[in-house]
């Protein structure tokens, strides 16, 4: 039977936080993470975006600050600023009532100012890996009295080769802190960061289940670009979901499609990454507290939303990757509910649409009002290209390369293959495991050829942007 926090060992100031955004009943990794981590016990959380992974760390670390101590007590390490934006967001909500100070720390940003708001305070620390080495080798961050550390998405940080810097941060740190480590995967490094630097750690796997998609029925509408807004609105005049996430892939589509719905008298508000700490922030209450039924975002704003209220998803851009659309639609069918995902599809997404198909295993149906879905098995089939390419059989050893572009500059998979293809003669089908995240993109080939992607990648034009690749960094 599922507990509630306040049988967790939460305290007052922090249930008020949390029935003030809305939180009724703990998520799984929850329920089993925030106990042992109030017993100041190690922890490694198995666990993906969307299980509610960020208040399983948060909450306890929120507890433990001591506001009357002026020192940076808690530190979260993520592997993208974006992540850090979103956890410190997080942490802030939970720490509402408890006068706890969180300053978030990241490239891009002026390091002046997050310097003046460390001097200020500070009792929790949130930062990405390389930012908060700089500020700790400028002694702006100081960690003899940090006791919590919390590396998140540690995969991604191996991933981005930040491991080793990892490592330094963590040997600044004392010996007796209190280490929790989340990661989707545990590869051998992680495992061994963290026989290397934790102690006796509770491990607790929340299932890729939680994320599950079996309850979510998925349905694809074809749609002309020219047309999209206004299928919307029929869609959700069909559909009348109790609360929708509506995700669409810019900022700027974000605010123009908000104003469209609310024009067309629809109760809904937009959320995505230019908008004020305080916007954001009321946002975020009136779609937790059920006063707003329709939001609009992009991802990077609605990572970590965890509401168990959301009868629908709606993809008005098809989601950039397979794994996207898995994250997107478990927005739904929480908690024994179930869902429904509806993604728009234009004539140019449709390859993308068959990868989600194979990487989900079932047959999209087509949507229409009152559509019942029921999945078909997708059979493997070979990918088509318009000419001859080298191809390969996908035995030999692979290098993973990193381009300094990704959603933010519009890029999307097909992008990526097509420019490898193009500059260098290669099968697409040596082009594998391809990510595209907010400010850059993952691509793997084959090794024999990575010197020639690289050279042939550099000055290609996508979009507007130059590509430039480089080989990720082992850790």
């Amino acid at each position: 039977m599922t507990k509630t926090f306040a049988e967790l060992g939460l305290t007052e100031q922090t249930l008020k936080a949390l029935s003030d955004v809305g939180y009724e009943s703990p998520s799984p990794i929850q329920e089993e993470a925030i106990p042992p981590l109030l017993e100041g016990r190690d922890v490694i959380g198995q666990a993906q975006t969307g299980t509610g992974k960020t208040a399983a760390f948060g909450l306890p670390i929120v507890q433990y600050i001591d506001p009357s101590e002026h020192e940076v007590q808690a530190l979260v390490l993520t592997p993208t600023r974006e992540l850090c934006i979103q956890v410190t967001q997080a942490l802030r909500t939970y720490g509402a009532h408890s006068g706890v100070d969180v300053v978030a720390v990241f490239g891009g940003a002026p390091i002046r100012t997050q310097q003046a708001q460390l001097r200020a305070g500070g009792h929790i620390v949130v930062g990405t890996v390389g930012r908060v080495l700089d500020l700790i080798s400028r002694n702006s961050i100081v960690l003899h009295d940090c006791r919590f550390v919390v590396l998140d998405e540690a995969d991604e940080m191996l991933d981005l080769g930040f491991l080793e810097d990892v490592e330094k941060i963590l040997s600044m740190t004392p010996s007796g802190r209190q280490t929790a480590l989340f990661s989707a995967t545990m590869p051998p490094p992680i495992r061994k960061l963290a026989d290397s630097y934790m102690y006796e750690p509770q491990v607790v796997r929340v299932e890729a289940a939680t994320l599950t998609i079996d309850t979510v029925a998925q349905f694809q509408l074809p749609v002309e670009t020219r047309d999209k807004a206004g299928r919307l609105v029929e869609v959700l005049r069909a559909e009348r979901p109790e609360q929708a996430i509506v995700f669409v892939r810019t900022k700027v589509r974000c605010d123009q499609l908000y104003r469209t719905l609310r024009d067309g008298g629809m109760n809904a508000r937009a959320l995505h990454g230019d908008m004020s700490q305080g916007s954001r922030d009321g946002v975020m209450l009136a779609f937790k507290g059920g006063r707003v039924p329709i939001l609009v975002a992009t991802d990077v704003a609605a990572r970590g939303l965890d509401i168990s209220t959301v009868t629908h998803v709606v993809n008005y851009d098809v989601p950039t990757s397979p794994d996207t659309y898995v994250h997107r639609i478990g927005r739904t069918g929480r908690v024994g509910r179930s869902g429904r995902a509806i993604t728009f599809v234009e004539a140019r997404q449709k390859r993308e649409l068959e990868a989600i198909e194979r990487h989900i295993g079932t047959k999209i149906a087509a949507w229409s009002p009152d559509a019942e879905a029921s999945p078909t098995p997708v059979k493997e089939r070979p990918r088509r290209h318009s000419k001859p390419h080298i191809s390969r059989d996908g035995s030999e050893p692979s290098v993973k390369l990193v381009l300094g572009s990704g959603r933010a500059a519009g890029l999307q998979v097909a992008d990526i293959v097509g420019a490898v293809t193009s500059a260098t003669g290669l099968d697409g089908e040596a082009v594998s495991d391809v990510s595209v995240l907010e400010r850059f993109s993952f691509l793997s080939v084959p090794a024999s050829e990575a010197d020639r992607v690289i050279e042939g990648l550099g000055g290609e034009a996508v979009r507007g942007q130059t590509l430039r690749a480089e080989r990720v960094r082992s850790s």
